[in-house]
């Protein structure tokens, strides 16, 4: 039997805003190990299922998705940013840390 994980992506390091982050994306967990190709070098596995990532608005949707079809399936919560307020002025003040 298939197993997935249901999570919402988190942003990369490389981004400032918050695309592709607002959905839910369903990913099959590696049903084969990947093994470098003997000819190319590139690494493959025997499965195409985890090249599927399925996005859903809701998570209440993606387990519906997995309980119809039969998977076991984890749920990720996402962790919530921490806000560090800034403030522009804070560069010119006297007690500034340095």
């Amino acid at each position: 039997m298939a197993q997935a994980r249901i999570y919402r992506p988190t942003k990369t390091a490389m981004q400032m805003g918050r695309a592709k982050t607002r959905k839910w994306v369903l990913d099959y967990e590696p049903a084969t190990p990947r093994l470098p190709d003997p000819l190319m070098g590139w690494s493959s596995a025997a499965d195409t299922l985890n090249e599927i990532h399925l996005r859903f608005d809701t998570p209440e949707e993606a387990i519906d998705f997995a309980t119809r079809r039969g998977l076991d399936y984890v749920v990720a919560e996402p962790q919530q940013p921490r806000f560090k307020p800034k403030s522009y002025a804070d560069n010119f003040r006297y007690d500034r840390p340095r």
